[in-house]
């Protein structure tokens, strides 16, 4: 039964790294961050922090992140953002239901043979930090929320965005996936001077 268990796992994970590997379009240019120096002449400050969001929006925004912040109970993959495929639900504190959670395909890296990504952690934002189908400003007003951002003050948002590790994942996704635009360093540093200037956002 064990063999017939650990065989039926590899097969979904083949499965599902090749539908995933199939529609996998990775950027191959315009994935670069601009500096926080770049907004220094944005003289009003609740402008010059809106527009720092904005840029770190590219992030927030892009695809390694907006899948794993589905507004349903099911999580997307790939470049589209397609339902994940096998089928698999939110379960219980986004780790997938019984009989189907995250580790059973998810290991603790990514698997590049299979493409299959992993992470210690691999598992759904809480529904109450779904972003997709938002605009990026009601995505900023939501993630300043502790109702709606796990309970999170700002210099919580600035450590959790700098040195989450599965944040990090975003930028080193395994082969077939496009990085998050820049590194998480200057990720962090945008998230850091979007607080340090108000947290403003853009129009909603």
């Amino acid at each position: 039964m064990r063999v017939l268990l650990t065989a039926f796992g590899a097969g979904l994970m083949v499965l599902a790294a090749g539908i995933g590997l199939s529609l996998a379009n990775p950027e191959t240019g315009g994935n670069a961050l601009k500096p926080v120096s770049a907004f220094s002449e944005i003289t009003d400050e609740s402008e010059r922090s809106a527009a720092i969001f904005t840029e770190a929006g590219k992030v927030i925004q892009h695809p390694r992140c907006l899948n794993c912040h589905p507004a349903g109970n099911r999580p997307t993959q790939g470049e589209d953002r397609h339902p994940h495929i096998p089928l698999v639900l939110r379960g219980a504190g986004g780790f997938g239901e019984v009989g189907m959670q995250c580790p059973t395909c998810h290991q603790r890296a990514n698997v590049d043979l299979a493409g299959v990504p992993g992470h210690p952690l691999w598992h759904l934002a809480p529904i109450e930090m779904a972003w997709q189908g938002k605009s990026l400003g009601e995505i900023c007003v939501q993630i300043k929320d502790p109702e709606r951002n796990g309970g999170m003050s700002l210099e919580d948002l600035i450590h959790h965005m700098s040195e989450d590790s599965l944040v990090g994942w975003g930028w080193n996704p395994g082969k077939g996936r496009s990085p998050a635009p820049g590194t998480q360093e200057q990720f962090g540093a945008l998230i850091k001077a979007w607080v340090e200037t108000g947290a403003a956002c853009p129009d909603l």
